[in-house]
């Protein structure tokens, strides 16, 4: 059995974290592969020593006197040293940051010491192997993920070794220069590590017990899910809720590798499994609700529309010359919608609904803003009737005007449209009707 094992910066954040750490990994010898993210916030108003990095490296940037605040980096990762006793110095390794800083070695070089670092002292406290991500991770010269070099590189050097320590975050493109993933990468490196390891389950260690069903700044101490399909997952990522990074999931899904989302200062619980797909039914007909404030609703009305060859690719042609994507699209006989995010669009409305009259003739265009998208996603409602009418009556209950409904063919998931102001009380009123 392998397991990989990725640690957020929440479980790395001192030397007390650092020990509930060790005493996970030692409770199972097939904790082999440990991927740590650089130390997170040790109380409410600390800062995170990635942020720290950024403002340090801004400044060696700006040619500016960087002392002190390196100086406080330092002493972080000192205080880790000190407080776990151990015989090992990092004075070269900052030596060397401080002269690349200078050199202005880039952005996401310094975005990557905080990783580096704490890998180093983790690899020390372990007794395991430090593999630097910078020699197996591999991006090509535009800056994207080389899957398959990765791979390659990665289970050659990883295979002689029975146990490592192998830093989230970052890689590096062929010419060695570093390169990050985007924030919360670590959990896609412990992802690429668990593919190429070809472990039996790579394990997500975060300050919550597991994947939670529904917001819990909304929800008060929502129920957490068992066990969730990447699919599912995909859903409820996409729309906000932010437990794992949305792209950690398929270096692991083409192997079939299941993820496990556990919290460290609770390692009794089990957590959230995340899995492509299993005949366990969910404790209710819904997995999860997510959803997002910020939209606008771009309404597009002409009378025969439906007999139209290409009206909605000359629409979209509006919304991609002026590079904007969109969310939805939901269509009438005679109407057509397309859902956009609000900050993208609203310097260019003005230019998208000209192109739209130019390109489609349309007969009017209306715009409607200050709009939220929730997602209700469960494998469970495909043999459930009348989830969507429940649905609708809940939020009729509430008082809730619905602005736009689109469920997929696969009846995973339904998307329900309605006004920022009545966000919190559409997922409430959702999770009472299907949890509470």
């Amino acid at each position: 059995m392998k397991t990989v094992v990725k640690f957020g910066g929440s479980s790395l954040a001192s030397a007390e974290q650092f020990k509930k750490v060790a005493a996970i990994v030692h409770a199972d010898e097939d904790r082999k592969f440990v991927i740590p993210s650089a130390p997170g916030k040790r109380f409410s108003a600390d800062k995170k020593v990635t942020d720290m990095l950024y403002v340090c490296y801004a400044k060696a940037k700006a040619g500016e006197d960087f002392s002190q605040e390196l100086k406080l980096i330092k002493e972080r990762f000192q205080d880790i040293i000190d407080g776990l006793e151990l015989d090992l110095s990092l004075a070269e390794e900052f030596s060397r940051i401080e002269q690349d800083f200078k050199d202005h070695k880039g952005t996401n070089y310094a975005a990557s010491r905080g990783e580096y670092l704490n890998s180093l002292i983790m690899a020390c406290y372990l007794d395991y192997e430090f593999v630097d991500a910078a020699e197996v991770i591999r991006f090509d010269d535009s800056g994207n993920f080389d899957a398959e070099t990765t791979n390659q590189i990665l289970s050659a050097r990883l295979e002689p070794l029975e146990r490592a320590v192998i830093p989230g975050f970052y890689g590096s493109r062929e010419s060695g220069k570093v390169k990050t993933f985007s924030r919360g990468g670590s959990d896609i490196t412990g992802s690429i590590v668990a593919r190429a390891v070809k472990a039996d389950v790579y394990e997500n260690w975060t300050d919550v017990s597991g994947f939670l069903i529904a917001d819990p700044r909304i929800i008060d101490s929502p129920e957490v899910i068992e066990t969730i399909t990447y699919r599912e997952l995909r859903e409820l990522a996409y729309m906000g809720a932010s437990v794992l990074h949305e792209e950690a999931i398929f270096p692991v899904r083409r192997e079939g590798i299941p993820i496990n989302i556990r919290n460290t200062n609770a390692p009794e619980d089990n957590g959230t499994w995340i899995v492509e797909s299993t005949c366990q039914k969910s404790r209710y007909i819904i997995t999860g609700i997510a959803g997002k404030k910020g939209f606008c609703a771009v309404n597009i009305e002409k009378d025969m529309m439906n007999s139209e060859i290409g009206f909605g690719r000359k629409v979209l042609q509006a919304f991609e010359d002026h590079g904007i994507s969109f969310e939805h699209m939901p269509s009438g006989i005679d109407t057509l919608t397309v859902f956009v995010h609000q900050d993208e669009f609203a310097d260019k409305e003005q230019k998208v609904t000209a192109a739209i009259h130019r390109l489609a003739g349309p007969d009017s265009i209306e715009i409607e803003g200050d709009l939220a998208l929730i997602a209700v996603v469960g494998r469970g409602m495909k043999s459930t009737q009348g989830t969507a009418g429940r649905i609708f009556s809940a939020l009729a209950t509430e008082h809730v005007n619905i602005k736009m409904i689109d469920q997929g063919s696969s009846e995973l998931n339904i998307i329900i449209g309605v006004a920022d102001e009545d966000f919190e009380a559409a997922i409430k009123a959702i999770y009472e009707l299907f949890v509470a």
